[in-house]
């Protein structure tokens, strides 16, 4: 057992954390097998980055945001990327977390758009390399970095929004139990284009423990539990 691992008195392991209270940068860690972890992204994982999305570029392209015409350019390289995203998670407007797999880059989960003020409120957006699929990591991804925004970064409200046609991503809040509120038609430029998408969202009154609470006391399926 690591020595900051928490244990419930059920048994089960909880999500830990490097900087207990802090919302960041910190380091998030959470299961057994495989063992999933949250980390600030780094310039050196450029190698990691840029290989994944290479072998996974037919299975994320249509999932990919893009920019409309006359929008601001994309950072082209990966260090700019990394330093557009750092100065921002200083500002404290996002959290760029890196997944890991057993140690191994898998992907990335992010919170995005943060707002304070009288809304407390911020958008999930994430990525996995096909390879690490179906094995539960992004439903567990998920639910640690919800968990750290409502009970670290203190945020109320959480929300997801995904192309209907996106079957994978729509079984990742079906796990979480995360209920949908809305339809956005045209709402973001994804692939070329401007998509319709459905939107997802979480208070911290829906979920008092957290979603990898309810993720693990359902068996890893929210939906199927019962209410």
């Amino acid at each position: 057992m690591r020595p900051d691992q928490r244990i419930d008195r059920l048994g089960r392991e909880r999500m830990i954390t490097s900087v207990p209270g802090r919302a960041w940068p910190n380091v998030l860690m959470s299961g057994t097998d495989p063992v999933v972890t949250l980390r600030p992204l780094r310039r050196r994982d450029a190698h990691a980055w840029r290989d994944a999305r290479r072998r996974n570029a037919a299975w994320l392209s249509p999932w990919d945001a893009t920019v409309p015409p006359g929008g601001d350019a994309r950072p082209t390289t990966f260090k700019t990327l990394v330093r557009r995203l750092s100065r921002a998670a200083r500002r404290g407007t996002t959290y760029p977390f890196v997944i890991e797999v057993d140690g191994r880059f898998a992907g990335q989960v992010s919170i995005n758009n943060i707002v304070r003020g009288s809304a407390q409120f911020a958008s999930v957006g994430y990525w996995i390399d096909q390879q690490f699929a179906g094995r539960g990591v992004m439903p567990r991804a998920v639910a640690m970095a919800v968990d750290h925004c409502f009970f670290t970064a203190r945020l109320h409200r959480l929300e997801i929004c995904i192309r209907p046609e996106n079957t994978n991503s729509l079984r990742v809040v079906e796990k979480l139990g995360i209920r949908e509120v809305g339809y956005a038609p045209r709402f973001l430029h994804i692939d070329g284009d401007w998509r319709d998408h459905r939107i997802f969202a979480v208070t911290r009154e829906e979920a008092p423990r957290g979603l990898l609470a309810r993720l693990e006391e359902s068996g890893g399926d929210a939906s199927a539990a019962p209410s």
